[in-house]
């Protein structure tokens, strides 16, 4: 298994970074579009789509994401649909997984394919702006997602005692997600101190939020940012649970499907990007 992990990442490193790093936004764009339609895919799959129409499905976000790029959205996003994603997420996800399991299957399946398609379209977006404001910008998002992860997953197992959603993921506790949070501030401090001795292409997230909202504003900012990438890991789990599926797909070898690597992602973004579009009078 971890020889399959390790391959696996290997190969998407090679396919990542020569977009990641192109001048041009259109590779970086055009790659990412094509995992989002593979996770449309597989969330059709999860929603009890049949495998032509779970094609549709991955093929309706790449649609929507061409014609987002062709209308030159990606470099200039209305600040209005980031706040709109985040207001779907605290509001839809909270709904969603006060339901628990069972409740998701309740919902009209049209409804719950028209869901999996716009957040994953909007996160695409998000994902591509970031890349148009710089790399330094779009990794530290991406970094500020995986600290959290990886120290809710230490902090988790060191002192976790209090589950914090036991029928969608034992896994998780309150522990894990305070260490999680405390792991992202520990991240932001060092990394804004990077961007002032380094001064790269572009600011970070940490320090953009910094210059626009204040030390207070970027902390709870940062919580908030922790916070919603539990909630859309949480979000990826129940609908798994409910379809009795342990992994999205078996695309990635040693890490099962795209959602599976993007889940905590898909709120993140668009999040960040509403925060960053705040200034707040000094």
């Amino acid at each position: 298994m971890l020889k399959q992990r390790i391959i696996t990442a290997v190969l998407l490193l090679v396919l990542l970074l020569p977009a990641l790093f192109a001048r041009a936004l259109w590779p970086f764009a055009l790659l990412s579009l094509a995992m989002v339609g593979v996770a449309g895919w597989e969330w059709g799959r999860l929603n009890r789509l049949a495998s032509p129409a779970a094609v549709a499905l991955g093929a309706a976000v790449v649609f929507a994401g061409v014609l987002s790029y062709a209308a030159g959205w990606v470099a200039a996003t209305p600040p209005l649909l980031w706040w709109l994603a985040m207001v779907a997420w605290v509001l839809g996800g909270t709904w969603v997984l006060a339901r628990g399991v069972s409740g998701w299957s309740l919902i009209a399946a049209p409804l719950r394919w028209a869901v999996g398609c716009v957040l994953l379209w909007a996160a695409w977006l998000a994902l591509t702006q970031a890349k148009a404001v710089g790399v330094n910008f779009l990794l530290s998002v991406f970094t500020l997602v995986w600290a959290a992860d990886v120290a809710a997953y230490f902090g988790g197992r060191a002192l976790g005692r209090r589950k914090l959603a036991p029928a969608i993921s034992p896994g998780k506790s309150w522990e894990g997600v305070w260490s999680g949070m405390a792991g992202v501030l520990l991240l932001a401090g060092a990394w804004i101190a990077f961007d002032r001795a380094v001064a790269p292409e572009s600011a970070s997230v940490f320090s953009v939020l910094l210059e626009r909202l204040g030390v207070v504003g970027l902390l709870v900012s940062l919580l908030f940012l922790a916070a919603l990438s539990v909630v859309g890991d949480l979000f990826e789990s129940l609908v798994k649970r409910s379809a009795g599926a342990k992994d999205s797909s078996a695309l990635l070898p040693g890490h099962g499907g795209v959602l599976d690597r993007v889940d905590a992602l898909l709120p993140v973004f668009p999040l960040a990007l509403a925060l960053c579009s705040v200034q707040v009078p000094a």
